[in-house]
Order: C-alpha cells, then structure tokens, then sequence
C-alpha cells in the first residue's frame, strides 16, 4: 500500500500544483494571502506530503514566498518588482516581434487571428471588462514567443517566469479600458507579423508592455506593497 501511495504522490502533487497555481493567476488567491495547509490539504483530499511539495513547486515559479516560521504565502510585488518584471517583458517580448516577423508564414498569422476572434468573443460576453487569456497555445504572448524561432528567448519567457509573468497580466486585464485596448493592440502587432516588418512589430509590442506597466502601476497601486 505504501508502494502504491508512494507512486501517486508526484501525480497528487502535480495536480495540486496546477490548481493552486491557477487559483493565484485568476486571483482567487490574492497577492500576500497566507497559504492554509490543513485548508487546502482537506479540500483536495490529499496528505501534507503531495500539497508541500506543489508549494515548493510555485516558490521556484516566483508565485509563492516560504519564510522559516511563516509559512507559505502568495507573493505580493512591490513597484520596484513591477517595474523590472515588465522591463524585462518590454525588452525580451519585442525581440520576440522581430524575431516572428521574419518567420512568421500566413498559416502561422491565420492561427494568431483565430485566436483573437476567440479572444473577441470572449470581451463581448464580458461587455468588455475582463481580458483573461488562458495559457500555452491559447495565450496570445506565448504563441508570439514560440514564432521566434529563439529556443533561449522562450526558456526565458516561457520557462520559469512565465506564471509570473502571466500573473502580472491578469491583474491589469479588468481595469477600465485596458482590454478593449489590449485586444487592438495585438491585431496592430498580427498586421505587422504579416506584413513581414520586424521593428514596426517589436515597436508595438514594447509600446502594448508599457502600456501594460503604466496601468499596472497606476491603478492597482493599492494592491502592491511599499518598496522596503
């Protein structure tokens, strides 16, 4: 029995791991909220074990902080943290641009603009107020990244930062006009892909990221801690 317990623990953790990650995107557990074991323990219906070691698991994602007598909580980015995270978004995501610019084929921009039209049905069932893109194939920055053809671009973007990343992207994704703006930014930067222009493309892409930041940084300001 312990054989068969020991083999189902990575599956359990895993499982776990993907809930508790997308509970943190989705911001149904907030920035700082305090990581309840015996809680969450009771409401997957598995041991300590398999529930530590997912923890552990979104710690070395950036999304989850682990203090000695603390416990585990989910991170909270001051404004000094915003603003590195989306520098390195603005500088990296435009050499994505240029990069899929020159690879990108008509097949490749047809996938792109399907998954927009999905994505635009998606903000008119919202009336437009909520820009929740799902991750990997489904995510419109991802799929630009995966078009450069840079294998070390997308371990970069892809890899270890990526929820950190995504997380980021959700919390702007509600506030006020930004997704109407988001989705028109991201056809402005497809029409660019197709017309094969690599810094037209990387020009909108780090101008759609600042963007991003700017809003991020105004109006969610009350959500982020004071720089210590």
């Amino acid at each position: 029995m312990k054989e068969d317990a020991d083999r189902s623990s990575p599956t359990l953790s895993a499982s776990a791991f993907d809930r508790l990650r997308q509970a943190i995107v989705a911001g149904e557990l907030p920035p700082g909220a305090k990581i309840n074991e015996p809680q969450l323990s009771r409401q997957f219906g598995i041991s300590r074990g398999p529930l530590r070691e997912a923890i552990r698991r979104l710690e070395g994602c950036k999304l989850v902080e682990i203090r000695p007598n603390a416990g585990a909580k989910v991170v909270s980015l001051n404004r000094s943290q915003v603003t590195e995270i989306y520098e390195i978004r603005e500088a990296l995501e435009g050499l994505a641009c240029r990069l899929a610019a020159r690879r990108a084929g008509a097949g490749d921009c047809l996938q792109l603009r399907q998954l927009l039209a999905e994505h635009e049905h998606q903000l008119q069932s919202v009336d437009g107020k909520h820009y929740d893109q799902q991750e990997g194939d489904l995510d419109f920055h991802f799929l630009i990244v995966q078009l450069s053809g840079n294998s070390q671009l997308f371990s970069l973007l892809c890899g270890e930062l990526y929820h950190l990343l995504r997380l980021c992207r959700a919390q702007t994704s509600g506030i006020r006009a930004r997704p109407a703006r988001a989705f028109k930014e991201h056809h402005q930067i497809v029409d660019a892909l197709e017309r094969g222009d690599g810094e037209l493309a990387e020009l909108l892409m780090r101008r759609h990221i600042c963007g991003a930041k700017e809003t991020f940084l105004n109006e969610l300001n009350q959500t982020i801690t004071p720089d210590s």
